[in-house]
């Protein structure tokens, strides 16, 4: 009698068992939440320009992914309202999204990094922009929060100036993430066309080198979107729309 007590606990304790990891995997299947970072930085070195995030680099991924059913949540280093530059309003895409009340709302009001729970996201995309180059690699919550994400078998994500975000995430296992991985982002040609090679604090393609990146490129201005386990980049914003692509299909196969 006793044998057959502790057989049915036992079967009940694997019951609970599978109930709970079952559970954990619907509740990632069920989640459908995907985070944007954009930098709160607004001065464009010692130029006397003012600077933000690309307006393209947030509507274009930003409508691939509401249209699949995703919603997206904003966060910046600081929090609060950040500037943006790029606001071409031909594009229908940034017309669509300058008009979204919902969304103006929440990107008007981005969280801050302690207010961000990495267990709630699929996906992380850090959009571009050249304020980027200043407040990106080394916002230590940030990258933590990316690491959080792909190591819960997440996307990590970004477009032009945005992968300065993955400089110095690092693995639980010590690695950098982007070491050993194929990756793009703008280049030192683009850098050099727009005039800001000396006004950026770094150069970006040759910072992701040094971190062991596996740099790829095409020409100025072309679309080039490159895709390497969980990782998606984009070189510049005509890659914008590129890498909400990819970081749909890539979410699909999870």
């Amino acid at each position: 009698m006793l044998l057959g007590t502790t057989v049915m606990a036992v079967g009940t304790v694997f019951s609970f068992s599978q109930q709970a990891t079952a559970q954990t995997s619907n509740q990632k299947k069920m989640s459908k939440k995907i985070l944007f970072v954009v930098t709160s930085h607004d001065k464009l070195g010692d130029t006397g320009e003012s600077t933000g995030y690309y307006l393209g680099e947030v509507s274009h991924p930003w409508a691939v992914l509401t249209a699949a059913g995703y919603e997206i949540d904003f966060v910046s280093p600081k929090g609060g309202n950040p500037t943006y530059y790029g606001a071409n309003t031909e594009d229908p895409v940034n017309r669509q999204f300058l008009a979204d009340v919902t969304y103006q709302k929440k990107i008007q009001n981005t969280l801050t990094p302690s207010e961000v729970n990495p267990s709630e996201y699929v996906a992380i995309l850090y959009a571009g922009g050249h304020g980027t180059m200043w407040d990106f690699a080394d916002n230590a919550e940030l990258a933590e929060i990316a690491r959080q994400i792909y190591e819960n078998n997440g996307i990590v994500s970004a477009v032009c100036h945005g992968p300065a975000g993955l400089v110095n995430i690092k693995l639980s296992n010590g690695n950098y993430l982007v070491d050993g991985k194929k990756i793009n982002a703008f280049t030192n040609e683009e850098e050099t066309a727009v005039k800001l090679e000396k006004v950026v604090p770094y150069s970006l393609e040759t910072k992701l080198i040094e971190r062991g990146a596996r740099f790829e490129k095409s020409g100025l201005w072309q679309e080039h979107v490159t895709v390497d386990q969980r990782v998606v980049t984009g070189q510049n914003p005509q890659s914008a729309h590129g890498v909400g692509e990819a970081v749909l299909a890539e979410l699909r196969k999870l």
